[in-house]
C-alpha cells in the first residue's frame, strides 16, 4: 500500500478511475497498526477493482480535518472525487468486506 502526501491526494485519490480506500493512520495508532495487514490482503486480492492508500494523520492533518477524520483507524471509500463510505475503527476482514459490498 502506498502512502499518500497532501500533495499527491487529489491525483491519487480524488481522480482516479477506481474506488480508493484511504487508510488514516498514524504510527502511535494500535488499532491502526492491527487493520494494516487485513487492507494490505483485500488490497492484493481487489487490486483490479480499487486501490488502497494511507495518509499519516499526523503529517497531514489538514486533509484529516477536511474530510472530518476525528477518530482513527478511519478509512474513507472515494470513488468519482467524493466520499462514498466512511468506516470508523478496527474492524475483522470478515466485516470490512462486508461494508465494502457493492464497491468491490
Amino acid at each position: 500500500m502506498k502512502n499518500v502526501t497532501e500533495a499527491e491526494f487529489d491525483a491519487e485519490v480524488l481522480k482516479s478511475d477506481k474506488p480508493v480506500i484511504v487508510d488514516f493512520w498514524a504510527e502511535w495508532c494500535a488499532p491502526c497498526r492491527q487493520v494494516a495487514p487485513i487492507l494490505e490482503e483485500i488490497a492484493k486480492e481487489h487490486a483490479d477493482k480499487l486501490t488502497v492508500v494511507k495518509l499519516d494523520v499526523d503529517a497531514y492533518p489538514t486533509i484529516a480535518g477536511k474530510y472530518g477524520v476525528l477518530q482513527i483507524p478511519t478509512l474513507n471509500v472515494y470513488k468519482g472525487g467524493e466520499v462514498v463510505k466512511q468506516i470508523i475503527g478496527a474492524k475483522p476482514k470478515s466485516m470490512l468486506l462486508r461494508e465494502l459490498e457493492g464497491i468491490i
